[in-house]
């Protein structure tokens, strides 16, 4: 979230703490309001135990998704003021996670005393989709709209997602992922009345057989794309054009530039999907980007602020800048072979830098 040109904090508004949600601009999805309530199950005897472990249940209600992200919210806010990675560190994990520490480090080398153009971040309009699931992690997916983008003109309306992760019952929520999406650009998600009368989201198997690609392997699938090209992904921004970006920068005078492409594996990284109305997938994943820039003798490497920061070692000759990015695709069902992945959004942001 850091990685885009402006930052910020939720609005919450109502006595319960929780935003209010106010309709899907037209779109026909089935969220969770976040206003909705979901009932605790009962006996005459008293409450019934449910384990998250082993029984297939919503990954949470609607009002402990509102406080997961009202917690979140403060918590970005505050980092973001102080320009201090370690007041929202236990709120974000994974692509987000490193993302948010680079930027802020790089930050507070400049600005150690706070962000002097801080304002908190509103999230508005929020809507939950919630899967049904055994075991953990456990995850669900807040779709919001925020005071970062023109809502009176169309072109530059955006919703925000964010896909929220839990490693288990005493864990908090964290945030993994985020994505920027135009209003048109998100999926209709697959959606099924739950026991209790709510809408819930249909999960996505990591080794999913019925799509084209499975999401375990949709970060592999990426980072080879981008080193070899080849059939798979839609034309785009993110696919196609981002590797002729590449090309024409890799070699001019004085100056050499050189891309390595991997997948992350660990902790927060591990890719989450949820069904679209289609049969598809709508899933997210992360990934790694290496660029090493080498000048000829006699040239001065151009370093900027960012990269000082998280510089180690002495930039004589060469720099590797490390980069984390987390994106969005649309993967077709495998029924349709002829449909390539679509990648609807990629935030990426400065993790590191080494120099030689």
């Amino acid at each position: 979230m850091r990685a885009t040109p402006a930052r910020s904090a939720a609005e919450v508004t109502g006595a319960d703490g929780a935003a209010a949600s106010r309709g899907a601009r037209g779109r026909s999805r089935r969220l969770l309001p976040l206003t909705a309530a979901v009932a605790l199950a009962l006996t005459a005897s008293g409450c019934v135990t449910v384990h998250g472990e082993r029984e297939v249940i919503p990954a949470t209600s609607p009002a402990g998704a509102a406080r997961a992200l009202t917690d979140f919210l403060a918590a970005y806010n505050e980092a973001d003021e102080a320009n201090d990675p370690s007041l929202d560190a236990d709120r974000v994990t994974g692509a987000l996670g490193a993302i948010d520490r680079g930027t802020l480090r790089a930050r507070r080398a400049t600005a150690p005393l706070g962000n002097p153009q801080h304002v908190p971040l509103k999230l508005t309009d929020v809507k939950y989709a919630i899967p049904e699931t055994a075991g953990w992690p456990k995850f669900f997916l807040a779709d919001t709209d925020s005071d970062r983008d023109v809502d009176d003109d169309p072109a530059r309306d955006t919703r925000w997602l964010l896909v929220f992760t839990k490693t288990g019952p005493d864990a908090r929520w964290q945030v993994a992922f985020l994505t920027i999406l135009s209003p048109d650009e998100v999926p209709e998600l697959r959606t099924r009345d739950g026991d209790r009368g709510e809408d819930l989201a249909a999960p996505v198997a990591l080794d999913a057989d019925d799509l084209t690609v499975p999401p375990e392997e949709l970060a592999e699938r990426y980072t080879t794309y981008l080193a070899k090209g080849g059939p798979g992904f839609l034309p785009g921004p993110h696919t196609d054009r981002w590797r002729t970006e590449r090309e024409r920068g890799a070699t001019r005078p004085g100056l050499s530039r050189q891309y390595v492409d991997q997948p992350v594996e660990g902790a927060g990284f591990a890719p989450v999907g949820l069904r679209t109305a289609d049969g598809g997938a709508l899933v997210f994943f992360a990934t790694r980007h290496f660029e090493k820039q080498t000048v000829a003798r006699g040239r001065d490497l151009k370093l900027g602020a960012d990269v000082r920061a998280l510089l180690r070692g002495d930039a004589k000759q060469s720099v590797t800048l490390e980069f984390t990015s987390n994106q969005a695709v649309r993967v077709p069902p495998r029924a349709e072979p002829g449909k390539g992945i679509e990648v609807l959004s990629r935030i990426q942001g400065l993790t590191g830098a080494k120099g030689e």
